[in-house]
């Protein structure tokens, strides 16, 4: 049976956009050996924290069968090191010794594309217009892009590169698979508990870059809003984001809450929220994994490719914004003309208040 080997090792929101191609390689080929390479911080979109990289598929661990991790961040402090060469060669070792028949490279990056053709899988697969352009010269498979959205083409390249061990089987796209982590879920009911709140929204202030950045206060004033149909808001804060919650709870008159969490009790926190509302970055596209209804604010880059997917979504973009890819760090001309009364209106409706 096929061994497939998944090149996407960030980041959240993007490991999410591969995530429901890759359910749907599991349900089409359920006795296939599927590995995925991605960084350390995210295995838990994959698996619940403490599961073994090789434990057997389960609600545990519920699309792969391995997860080989990596480092980068670490590895370019320590380029040299001697545990830096030593990790390195031990994962290239460890992907190299399963064999793989193909690697996806859904990342389109130089350094995944080199990862792949050194996992010395017989096809090392990926789009013909990668994201660095150079990445194309390390597949020995390209693919052109089909759909709009990013995991549309993401499933289209998926169900191309992998037709040999497909035959007549469809490649369905399927809604992702997230892991249940037991001690997670029993975390996001004590947190709830403790900050004596019923019904909640999830804001996300933070964003990948400054130019997809809504202003905090506004946020805050969504808050203060939603408050008044006695809905409370949590705000997501992930690391170097907590002056920027705290400007929301400031804002909100008392009715916003920082929560801080890992991955996995992101999720399942995520799994208890009534809504959630923030810009083009991963916590939003978890909300939409997950069924979640979401208020999505962009700017700079364009909802039609990196939209709120598969799930009731508003989403809500200035005609003045322009698409580009650079991250400059002042937030969005056209982004800065979404109004509050706008989300607030945006996630009534969703909420199904009048």
């Amino acid at each position: 049976m096929a061994k497939i080997l998944i090149v996407r090792m960030g980041a959240l929101g993007d490991i999410l956009h591969a995530l429901p191609a890759v359910t749907g390689i599991r349900a089409a080929l359920p006795q296939a050996t599927i590995g995925w390479l991605i960084e350390e911080k995210w295995t838990e979109l994959l698996a619940a924290q403490g599961t073994p990289a090789d434990a057997a598929v389960s609600p545990q661990k519920p699309v792969v069968n391995l997860i080989h991790t990596v480092n980068t961040a670490r590895w370019r402090k320590r380029k040299l090191h001697p545990s830096t060469i030593t990790e390195f060669r031990g994962m290239l070792k460890e992907i190299q010794r399963v064999g793989y028949d193909v690697a996806l490279d859904f990342q389109g990056a130089i350094k995944s594309a080199i990862l792949g053709r050194w996992s010395k899988a017989a096809t090392k697969a990926g789009f013909v217009d990668p994201r660095e352009p150079s990445a194309r010269f390390f597949y020995s498979a390209r693919f052109s892009r089909s759909g709009n959205h990013v995991i549309e083409q993401d499933h289209a390249m998926a169900s191309e590169a992998l037709q040999k061990y497909l035959g007549s089987t469809r490649l369905k796209l399927l809604a992702p698979k997230l892991p249940k982590d037991a001690s997670a879920e029993a975390w996001a009911e004590a947190e709830i508990k403790r900050l004596g709140i019923a019904s909640f929204v999830i804001v996300n202030p933070g964003a990948g870059w400054g130019a997809k950045q809504w202003p905090p206060e506004r946020f805050g004033e969504v808050a203060k809003a939603l408050a008044r149909h006695n809905v409370k808001a949590l705000v997501n804060a992930g690391p170097g984001e907590e002056a920027l919650a705290e400007a929301v709870v400031q804002a909100s008159g008392g009715n916003a809450f920082v929560v801080r969490c890992s991955v996995g009790q992101l999720i399942a926190l995520t799994r208890r929220t009534r809504l959630l509302i923030g810009g083009d970055t991963g916590p939003l596209h978890l909300a939409a994994a997950l069924g979640i209804p979401v208020v999505g604010l962009y700017g700079p880059t364009d909802p039609v490719r990196t939209g709120p997917f598969g799930t009731r979504a508003v989403a809500l973009r200035n005609p003045e914004s322009k698409t580009t890819f650079s991250h400059h760090r002042h937030a969005d001309e056209g982004l800065l003309k979404i109004s509050a009364e706008e989300v607030i209106a945006a996630a009534r409706h969703l909420l199904g208040s009048r």
